[in-house]
């Protein structure tokens, strides 16, 4: 018997990870960061800034205009960023966001500015974040070949914003008054319009045939639609964030503020919105790593930690259990939102992404515009410890809901 021998064929390394930061991510990633650190100082802003001159309800209402302003208008954001290219609509929005929060410097400058004025600019901001964060997801494929880790890495910058930019804001508004914190906001938009109108992504997988052919907006939005209802695991989740959005997400900050503010101070409060940002940082570091068969399944169990946060501040924590509570919370909620913006990216036709990603933000928001709106006048029903034991329970129940719908709990990475 003839024995052949076989060629040697050398052992092949595995084909190495594509480099996630390249010119146009770490311009990207610049974006993003500078202005999430503007981004998580204006909720402390708001809170101690207005909440000193209007209460509880001025503070609800000015960041329920925004958010309502909000709602109403992203679906419009999800088309143009699909027509006209996610970028140029971002740096659009940017812009917009330099001249409101510069006019709120300004006019805290000169003196305690007039509600009517806050709610304004607060309206114009809404309008301007409609039309920029539709396109925050259609961006991530164009800037990053693997959306998973470059999610969990833009995560753990905007944990890092929101670790820095509270406690600075606590400072600055106690020391220098609100004036300082939104005229940094605005330096913050100026250079993310900046380094946003750097990136040159490709121009054929920027922009949307449907705008060359002369497609109706109200085609566009109806086709948006039609992809959004396709997936009984987006619009489920959604479903479920309206509830989270009247009861937990939208009553947290006034709420929150006005007990921490009263019992501890106003340096307790941003210091707390600091840990929530520790949290956030340690949640999504976990969500680049870990690679789970069905993402949004883990991310629900993770999301449960976020109940902790309410609790702590419901129950009168001590600043230690406090801090705490906050960062569970802020781990948990980074994980479920890692979890969930890869799932909708890479499950999501690109040509369509915007839109999809324009109504479930729609969906999302509106219940937290309803919750900050609704947070003063339900004080005249109960504390607000109370109202926090409620949205710490609904936290627990909304996340046994997700867990129950088969959509959510069998879809695969």
């Amino acid at each position: 018997m003839t024995i052949t021998a076989q060629p040697h064929t050398p052992t092949q390394p595995p084909p190495a990870r594509p480099p996630l930061w390249d010119r146009r991510f770490t311009l990207y990633f610049t974006a993003r960061t500078v202005s999430l650190v503007g981004d998580a100082m204006l909720p402390v802003a708001a809170a101690l800034a207005v909440g000193t001159l209007y209460g509880i309800s001025g503070v609800g209402f000015v960041l329920g205009t925004w958010t309502g302003t909000f709602v109403l208008l992203v679906l419009f954001g999800g088309v143009f960023a699909d027509r006209f290219g996610a970028r140029r609509m971002m740096v659009g929005a940017d812009l917009a966001r330099v001249l409101t929060q510069g006019v709120l410097a300004v006019a805290f400058f000169v003196g305690p500015p007039p509600f009517w004025l806050l709610v304004t600019m607060a309206a114009l901001a809404g309008a301007a974040v409609a039309m920029f964060l539709p396109g925050v997801n259609g961006m991530v494929p164009l800037v990053a070949s693997e959306p998973q880790r470059a999610n969990g890495t833009l995560k753990v910058a905007d944990a890092l914003a929101h670790l820095l930019g509270p406690a600075l804001a606590g400072v600055l508004v106690t020391w220098t008054g609100a004036v300082t914190v939104y005229a940094i906001d605005a330096g913050t938009f100026a250079l993310s319009a900046l380094c946003l109108g750097l990136i040159r992504p490709a121009p054929t997988v920027e922009a949307n045939p449907a705008a060359r052919n002369g497609s109706s907006l109200l085609r566009e939005l109806r086709q948006g639609w039609q992809e959004f209802r396709a997936r009984t695991w987006m619009w489920a989740v959604i479903v479920t964030w309206l509830a989270f959005g009247v009861l937990v997400f939208g009553p947290l900050v006034p709420l929150g503020s006005a007990v921490v503010n009263a019992r501890l101070g106003p340096n307790a409060y941003g210091l707390a919105v600091s840990c929530l940002g520790v949290g956030t940082v340690l949640g999504g570091l976990l969500a680049v790593r870990l690679r789970p068969p069905r993402p949004l399944a883990a991310g629900a169990v993770a999301l449960v930690l976020y109940a902790a946060l309410p609790l702590a501040v419901a129950l009168g924590s001590d600043l230690p259990w406090l801090l705490a509570g906050h960062a569970l919370g802020g781990g948990g909620l980074a994980f479920w939102s890692v979890m969930w913006a890869t799932s909708v990216q890479t499950h999501t036709p690109p040509a369509v992404l915007n839109r999809v990603t324009a109504y479930e933000l729609a969906g999302s928001v509106s219940g937290i515009a309803l919750g900050q709106i609704l947070a003063g006048p339900a004080t005249g029903l109960a504390s607000p410890e109370r109202l926090l034991l409620v949205s710490a329970a609904a936290c627990v129940v909304g996340c046994a809901v997700l867990l129950a719908v088969p959509a959510i709990r069998t879809l695969r990475g």
